[in-house]
């Protein structure tokens, strides 16, 4: 296993080993048939170090990857509750989506899949169908190694939670795009389930409230670690102009999106400057492959996307649903 993590260059804090790099015996071995050979090494090392990259395997089609997902024993999962624009790929068996469909120049920040919901899922895999000739890496970071590093006073203040405020329409995703339904009484009895507060506004659009999880235990594991996506809806995370403009046009009650303490205090910038901080110091990126499939603990480990030029394309698979609702 030494040598093969040789063979993968990245860049990465003193002590991380993220991803752990798994490569079959023979080139071009097929991806199914590495799980079999290889299946409690991708299970150490997942829950171990959080992540596991296979490369040098076949993978002739996306059905193939759907299928390497979907063995390890849960039904994957729909996207329910978007955040993000995504397309759901015509594979067999259904679970699998485009990566997030922002433009080629946005950097996309290191987050945990969900982790603005009180259910996430556990498992969450990508596979570089086409990897882009420029950039388009899919940055990792251990979020245990987030939470030990980030100062004592910031996870006091966030252990009692991150509140989402959100508003749904013509500056963000829609909220038939986010509930996956046209129907206003589905949509109410979902947030009811998901002990989310929902207001219908005067123009027909929606704005939710839901107080979620700053940090969190890993339920196998028993470690703490930083799991929210913070800093991805607050305010900071615009570029300053269209900030600007959007808090001159809506005000900040209609932003499409913000994050409050728990009280409903906001948040300064300034705390998010020293969050980022951490974030970047504990990052991981290297080259995507084309054929390569990344699996992750989504607790354990958190992902980003960097920017790039020309064709790019990574789909993902999600599993094993966890949450904390009713607690």
């Amino acid at each position: 296993m030494n040598e093969t993590l040789n063979r993968l260059e990245r860049r990465a804090p003193v002590g991380s080993e993220l991803p752990v790099l798994i490569v079959p015996d023979a080139p071009g071995q097929p991806l199914l048939d590495g799980l079999a050979q290889h299946r409690a090494a991708i299970d150490e090392a997942v829950q171990r170090a959080g992540g596991v990259l296979l490369r040098g395997f076949d993978v002739p089609s996306v059905d193939v990857f759907q299928k390497f997902a979907a063995s390890f024993g849960h039904p994957l999962l729909k996207y329910e509750f978007a955040s993000t624009p995504r397309s759901a790929v015509d594979a067999a068996g259904a679970g699998i989506y485009t990566s997030t469909e922002y433009p080629a120049h946005q950097h996309i920040p290191l987050h945990n899949e969900q982790a603005y919901t009180r259910e996430w899922p556990m498992k969450i895999w990508f596979h570089c169908v086409t990897a882009s000739p420029e950039g388009g890496e899919t940055p990792i970071a251990d979020s245990r190694a987030i939470y030990r590093r980030m100062p004592d006073a910031l996870r006091e203040r966030f252990a009692p939670g991150v509140l989402y405020v959100r508003n749904y329409g013509e500056f963000d995703v829609p909220w038939q795009k986010v509930f996956n339904t046209e129907n206003r009484a589905e949509v109410e009895a979902f947030c009811k389930r998901a002990d989310i507060r929902w207001e219908w506004k005067d123009d027909g659009d929606l704005r939710t409230t839901q107080l979620c999880q700053a940090v969190e235990r890993h339920p196998v594991t028993g470690e703490m670690v930083w799991f929210n996506q913070a800093h991805l809806f607050h305010v900071s995370n615009l570029q300053p102009e269209v900030r600007e403009s959007l808090e001159e046009l809506l005000g900040e009650d209609n932003l499409p999106r913000n994050t409050y303490f728990a009280d409903g205090s906001p948040i300064s910038d300034a705390i998010f400057d020293e969050v980022r901080a951490v974030l970047d110091a504990e990052t991981v990126s290297f080259r995507w492959e084309s054929g390569d499939v990344l699996m992750l603990d989504n607790m354990l480990a958190a992902h980003a996307r960097a920017p790039f030029k020309g064709p790019r394309k990574v789909v993902v698979a999600m599993a094993e649903p966890h949450g904390n609702l009713g607690k």
